[in-house]
């Protein structure tokens, strides 16, 4: 069974949404009070290319989408309670061909 939270406690929300993809992607960034932060969001169906800065970790919270990490031969499908790790300073597509994906991405 998946070990993914279902809340966080204790945390700042950020209430103006990041768009991207004209909001085909939405997510909501929150602040911990260790200093690290982590987003909330959705990915509605399409495809949608990501660079990174620093390493992520992306859980997938419900819904279903395939990843083409940069430099990948072949994508990788993820479901809710699965995650996967992006390199800092790479990139990934995530594709969602139906429904909607949620996630959490925690900045590692």
């Amino acid at each position: 069974m998946s070990s993914l939270p279902t809340q966080f406690s204790d945390v700042t929300v950020v209430t103006k949404a990041n768009l991207y993809f004209d909001g085909k992607v939405v997510s909501h960034t929150l602040l911990f009070a260790d200093g690290s932060k982590k987003t909330l969001g959705l990915v509605f169906p399409g495809s949608f290319h990501f660079k990174t800065g620093a390493p992520e970790r992306m859980e997938i919270v419900a819904g279903t989408c395939s990843v083409l990490l940069d430099g990948a031969s072949t994508a990788q499908s993820y479901a809710a309670g699965q995650h996967f790790d992006v390199a800092g300073n790479a990139g990934f597509t995530i594709t969602v061909a139906t429904g909607v994906a949620e996630y959490i991405c925690s900045f590692l």
